[in-house]
């Protein structure tokens, strides 16, 4: 099954960019383009929402696609339209990615949209979080994250320093049905040390 990952640059105050979407605090370096290189390669489908999608669009990605994968764009105002590197759609996100993953290929990137990604973390479709954290607080502008209606419990995977004051961090994601497991292992666990 392919993994769905969800990522970015942040600030270490949790912001994708400022309110008007400008990203000029990012740091970028030849040590940061390499990681997103090889991480790039990793993925075949790109997942983002309307939001997202302009400014891909203004900041030179052409019709929103990236180099070969396939972009699908999920809007309630656009035009949907269906290309070979490019859909836009007003399905639900969660039904969309699940259906996704089902499929044969390379992983699953969900890019940007905080929102979006909520959605798909209250239906338990994310497998993993990697985010290059930069050293500033912005005080506002595009959450990373969402007020939702659920934990979500991460492992860490790894953690790297860069030379410019960032740290890359990724983890998985445990599923409902991994805690769920969890939580009958130890249950009966109990069970047994109190029949002792």
């Amino acid at each position: 099954m392919r993994k769905v990952v969800f990522g970015g640059a942040n600030s270490l105050d949790n912001y994708f960019a400022r309110k008007d979407d400008a990203v000029d605090w990012l740091l970028w370096s030849d040590e940061v383009g390499k990681i997103m290189a090889d991480y790039f390669k990793s993925f075949d489908t790109i997942v983002m929402g309307r939001r997202t999608y302009e400014v891909a669009i203004a900041s030179g990605h052409g019709g929103g696609s990236y180099g070969g994968m396939k972009s699908y764009v999920f809007s309630r105002t656009l035009k949907p339209r269906s290309t070979k590197a490019l859909e836009i759609t007003s399905e639900d996100v969660a039904a969309v990615v699940e259906r996704l993953k089902q499929q044969e290929g390379k992983d699953i990137c969900i890019m940007g949209g905080g929102l979006l990604a909520k959605s798909l973390f209250e239906a338990d479709l994310i497998d993993e979080i990697g985010f290059n954290i930069h050293p500033v607080l912005l005080g506002s502008g595009i959450p990373l994250f969402y007020q939702m209606n659920c934990q979500v419990d991460l492992e860490l995977i790894d953690c790297k320093t860069f030379k410019t004051g960032c740290v890359l961090v990724t983890y998985r994601v445990k599923h409902e049905t991994e805690k769920k497991t969890a939580v009958a292992r130890k249950n009966l666990r109990g069970k047994r040390a109190r029949k002792n």
